[in-house]
């Protein structure tokens, strides 16, 4: 009878641990019933018309992302086009500067055939050699000067070093292939020999 006394007690204070919970639950239902609130006409009207200028502001918005997204595809279609017209005549200026140079050589060949003096070949093929450098260098290419210069691994390519007691320590003595600059950048070095007195 006592155990009997005993399990009463132990479901009595399980359901008074459970009350707050569903007394919590009845407190928030009421909450929400006295949240529920009446609007009067003129209110009702105020915020449908907040709504509808809302609604409004939104279609504008969305008109104008149609038509953000539309012109960026646009630009990216241009940039596109630009961009492969760029590379396939970009080489346009280039070509038009050397082209005087491809008359020249057309008038040398012709004469070419018509010389029996060989001075007058190899005067013709000095114009013709100026004249293709002076073309080069309007396009902003320029030789590297290497020999007797410091040796200067920007510059120049050492594929030889030479003992040498008639120049200074890695100066510059012979020159097997002439570099160039495009616009002072580096396209290809001077292959140079060097001199090693060390």
């Amino acid at each position: 009878m006592f155990g009997k006394q005993k399990n009463n007690e132990n479901k009595t204070n399980e359901q008074e641990s459970l009350n707050p919970f569903v007394e919590n639950k009845q407190e928030q239902d009421e909450t929400q019933e006295q949240q529920v609130t009446t609007f009067s006409a003129e209110e009702y009207n105020q915020l449908k018309a907040d709504f509808d200028k809302l609604k409004a502001e939104s279609g504008t918005r969305e008109s104008q992302y149609i038509r953000l997204v539309a012109d960026f595809d646009n630009f990216r279609k241009r940039y596109a086009q630009e961009r492969e017209e760029l590379l396939k005549y970009g080489a346009e200026d280039t070509v038009t500067k050397i082209l005087p140079l491809l008359d020249t050589f057309e008038m040398a060949r012709k004469s070419i055939k018509e010389m029996d003096d060989a001075e007058k070949i190899k005067e013709s093929f000095g114009i013709l050699q100026k004249q293709f450098t002076e073309a080069l260098e309007k396009l902003g290419l320029q030789k590297i000067e290497a020999e007797g210069q410091k040796f200067d691994p920007n510059l120049h390519e050492a594929v030889k070093q030479t003992p040498s007691d008639e120049h200074e320590d890695q100066t510059v003595i012979d020159e097997y292939r002439s570099g160039f600059m495009l616009n002072n950048k580096v396209i290809r070095p001077t292959m140079v020999n060097v001199a090693a007195n060390e």
